[in-house]
């Protein structure tokens, strides 16, 4: 069942994942990485235009926030190349990538000293004594106690394995009133939660995530994306004829198109629609609890231009959520990634198309491995791997140190990463929301206006015109009481001082 088992400790280094004379490598861009690697190059110069926006919403350079560490393919791992790649899931040291157009599963494990081995690859299931190829595999899922779950797409199951990868059990398509008889159930996407609800984005399915129970009975759907009405739009098809309202497009909810777990248990997802929020997270009732308190709320770039066939608005096609409750989201438009920090603020972007180190042709998925990112490319059939540099390193030093508590650290690391980039707007937020947790209203209120984050401003503000009425309500009181008292006293004393000349 299990083809191709662990090849062998593979000697060459993390940095340099493909020979040079590896078989059957199509497209420029791995060319010119075998190129690189055959040359002696490393990864270790500035690899990606990496930029923010700013209040005006005009693109701000900035340091790199990471770097190419690695680039995969499959022929430097000891099997065929990857073929239209369609998922990746990685947990712990262990790396799924879900070939789909080999029909199989590639294992790859990461030792102590950051090598890239193959461990195996799974193209079948041994179902009742009869072995049953996959067919067109899009996405997996490991559970923590190490259940394996695939979407076996185009044989339209969901199959799941223990963690040696004998057979468990299938789900097949769920016989329900809600679904269409005669619909193919071809699930794409798939997560498992901490209770062992299995959540699923099955293509042509609009009401939300699939939901089932640990037993696989389907329960119902899950987080339907809200329908956007244009009101002119209503209102011309409340007045049409029925033949007319029956050519126009229908008011219905958007799929998804990936979902991914954070570390609470809530549920990312993305769809590239462009008639939604790009991207959402969802609680266990399936309301959005994401948190958008930026400049702009999270969608990509602000600003596009139409050159190079490369046309509209950011799409999200995946996302990964780290540790610190950022996550980051990846642009198929552009090829780009965009992380947003906890409360909807972009910290950086970086990426882009093209046939270069850190740049992508067609990127299907993301994940991450503690602090670093891979990205799966179908077009180039490859693998890649960003590492933080220190600039990034600094910026989530900073938002650690705010999580935990810790608002003095936190407003000390954002001072290092304006060291590094002056003109980082976030860093001045960040120090100004420190000195708010400080209690230092003013010293916030002068960060805040610097970079004329009024809501921010006006909290502080409140905060301190309080403070300064608390701090001077006696001085107040005082003046108040010599107004009040004053003038009769004064009157008195002229009176007094009057009658005693007069006598």
């Amino acid at each position: 069942m299990i083809q191709g088992h662990l090849t062998g400790q593979d000697k060459r280094s993390s940095h340099a994942n493909a020979p040079s004379n590896a078989p059957g490598i199509a497209g420029l861009g791995r060319i010119v990485f075998i190129a690189l690697l055959f040359c002696g190059r490393a990864f270790a110069g500035p690899s990606n235009y990496t930029y923010n926006y700013d209040f005006w919403n005009e693109q701000a350079a900035s340091p790199d926030a990471y770097r190419v560490g690695a680039y995969l393919l499959g022929s430097a791992l000891g099997t065929d190349n990857f073929r239209d790649p369609q998922g990746l899931f990685i947990r712990d040291n262990r790396i799924y990538v879900c070939d789909s157009g080999n029909n199989r599963i590639v294992l790859i494990g990461v030792n102590v000293n950051g090598e890239y081995e193959l461990k195996a690859v799974i193209s079948s299931a041994l179902i009742n004594g009869e072995e049953s190829p996959f067919n067109y595999p899009m996405d997996l899922f490991e559970t923590g106690d190490g259940e394996i779950y695939i979407t076996d797409t185009n044989n339209q199951r969901i199959l799941r394995f223990d963690r040696d990868w004998n057979y468990l059990s299938s789900i097949l398509k769920p016989d329900d009133q809600s679904i269409d008889a005669a619909s193919e159930f071809l699930p794409t996407k798939i997560i498992v939660d901490f209770a062992g609800r299995i959540f699923v984005q099955a293509r042509n399915v609009n009401k939300g995530l699939m939901e089932f129970d640990k037993q696989g009975t389907f329960t119902g759907y899950m987080g339907a994306n809200r329908v956007q009405v244009n009101i002119l739009d209503y209102a011309w098809k409340f007045v049409s004829t029925q033949a007319q309202r029956a050519r126009m497009d229908l008011f219905i909810p958007t799929e998804y198109n990936n979902l991914c777990l954070d570390r609470d248990g809530f549920i990312y997802v993305t769809n590239s629609s462009g008639q939604a929020d790009p991207i959402r997270r969802l609680n266990a009732m399936g309301q959005d609890i994401l948190i958008r308190n930026g400049y702009e709320d999270p969608e990509g770039d602000l600003v596009y231009g139409n050159a190079g066939g490369i046309a509209g608005r950011s799409k999200f096609i995946d996302a990964a959520a780290l540790e610190n409750d950022s996550y980051a989201c990846l642009d198929r438009v552009r090829g780009r990634i965009f992380m947003y920090d906890f409360q909807g603020n972009l910290l950086y972007a970086f990426g882009g198309v093209g046939n270069r180190q850190g740049y992508f042709l067609q990127p299907v998925a993301l994940e991450k491995m503690d602090y670093s990112l891979f990205v799966l490319d179908s077009r180039t059939c490859a693998l890649t791997r960003f590492d933080l540099t220190g600039y990034g390193a600094a910026i989530n030093a900073a938002l650690d140190e705010y999580q935990a508590g810790r608002y003095e650290s936190s407003a000390e690391e954002w001072e290092q990463v304006l060291k590094m980039n002056g003109n980082y707007d976030l860093a001045y937020i960040g120090i100004g929301r420190a000195a708010l947790r400080q209690g230092d209203y003013r010293k916030a209120m002068k960060y805040y206006r610097l970079k004329r984050y009024s809501e921010g401003y006006g909290k502080a503000f409140q905060l301190y015109r309080k403070q300064w009425m608390e701090e001077n309500l006696w001085k107040i009181l005082l003046a108040f009481g010599v107004l009040l008292i004053g003038p009769p006293l004064v009157k008195g004393v002229f009176k007094i001082r009057k009658e005693i000349m007069e006598a």
